[in-house]
């Protein structure tokens, strides 16, 4: 794919958060040009989280993660003029896509439902990402869409409590899914020529990941909750202890466990109850457990190659920094640095490198400053003089 496909794809995201910020990250990295809005009184909240480095307001680490390769301007849409100016920004950059994720009742109120932004631009591509549709106002952060939509109750020991998962999978989920409507919409506007309105759902989204609990227990009443780090139809598949760590180890098939049950130190698993999978999963509380007498005797690095000599799909459970630090992660790594400071951050990387991230080296332009692209939107692009500049500042327009 050509790198320069999407350069000229102008983003504007009025953002706040993980689920829109996320999605814009994303189309950064394809190299869509992303223009992020924030209220000049309340910021996004996000750039308040985490140290702050810098010493400057709203710099903080939190916001770094998913906000490199945009530009920023401040602008109040509670405003008549700031709704006016975000009408001659869509029409100037001629905007192909405009984002948010503020609750529905509020798109009018802020000029940005999608008749008056596609009245401006009449093949917009307008995404409004709310909590449960724009139907419903509730206030939607990610560990009550995992609540009400059913992750927690499939995470978690067996007979503890509900957990939240590790990541915002309510909101980065549907940022994925945003993605995908996005590149859709490109493509029927590539087609016909027509904009879109795409109204997503994050609850939608959420409940969209259960495919199989939803599939067994509304089908066949199966009670499909919380098992741990045990597989639920396959044996084994968990978690064992090692002399200095953990492991993850499964078994997908019979070779699979013909070849566990071969290495000298597994011998005495071979027994007949066990040689189908039905009969290790009716019994793999037992079995669990003799395997874990078995690999707590074994450093975790000679267990995992004994494993993978045979095979057989382990891992050791990692941090953070090891997994920074595997071959198939470093050499995907995105960076960014702040030309003021020279400070340097490696990034997570994305699901797949891009060709514009190639072209780039993988390197994105740092995080953007509260309002650091006003003088290039509002003097540049929009023409207007310091002093009306000046006059928008005191009125706190922008």
């Amino acid at each position: 794919m050509d790198a320069s496909i999407f350069r000229e794809l102008k983003v504007v995201s009025l953002e706040q958060a993980i689920v829109a910020p996320y999605l814009t990250f994303r189309l950064a990295q394809d190299g869509f040009n992303v223009l992020r809005i924030e209220n000049p009184a309340a910021p996004d909240p996000d750039r308040y989280i985490g140290p702050n480095c810098f010493d400057e307001e709203g710099m903080n680490t939190y916001f770094f993660a998913i906000n490199a390769g945009k530009k920023a301007i401040t602008l109040n849409l509670a405003e008549p003029r700031g709704q006016e100016l975000l009408r001659e920004i869509m029409d100037k950059l001629q905007a192909d896509i405009f984002i948010t994720n503020q609750l529905s009742k509020n798109y009018q109120k802020l000029g940005i439902d999608y008749e008056t932004l596609a009245a401006v631009k009449p093949d917009l591509i307008w995404l409004g990402i709310t909590g449960f549709g724009p139907q419903h106002d509730e206030v939607a952060y990610d560990p009550i869409l995992q609540a009400r939509g059913g992750l927690m109750e499939i995470n978690g020991e067996e007979n503890g409590e509900p957990l939240a998962l590790g990541i915002h999978l309510s909101d980065m989920g549907a940022s994925e899914h945003a993605y995908g409507l996005i590149m859709k919409a490109l493509l029927k506007r590539a087609i016909t020529g027509k904009g879109s309105r795409i109204d997503l759902s994050m609850f939608d989204s959420t409940v969209s990941w259960l495919t199989v609990p939803i599939c067994l227990s509304h089908n066949f009443d199966y009670h499909y909750t919380r098992k741990g780090n045990t597989h639920k139809f396959f044996a084994p598949a968990s978690v064992f202890r090692t002399l200095d760590g953990y492991v993850y180890i499964t078994v997908g098939n019979e070779r699979q466990w013909q070849s566990l049950t071969n290495i000298p130190a597994f011998h005495s698993l071979g027994i007949e109850k066990y040689n189908k999978n039905a009969g290790r999963i009716a019994d793999v509380v037992n079995l669990n457990a003799a395997i874990n007498k078995i690999t707590e005797t074994f450093d975790t690095s000679a267990l995992v190659a004994l494993f993978k000599e045979a095979k057989i799909a382990v891992s050791k459970i990692n941090n953070l920094k090891e997994v920074v630090n595997d071959p198939l992660v470093r050499e995907k790594m995105l960076y960014t640095e702040d030309r003021k400071s020279g400070l340097k951050l490696g990034l997570a990387p994305p699901p797949m490198i891009t060709p514009f991230l190639e072209e780039q080296g993988k390197q994105l332009s740092f995080p953007p400053r509260i309002g650091s692209s006003n003088e290039e939107i509002f003097q540049e692009l929009l023409g207007l003089d310091r002093k009306i500049i000046e006059n928008l500042k005191k009125d706190a327009v922008i």
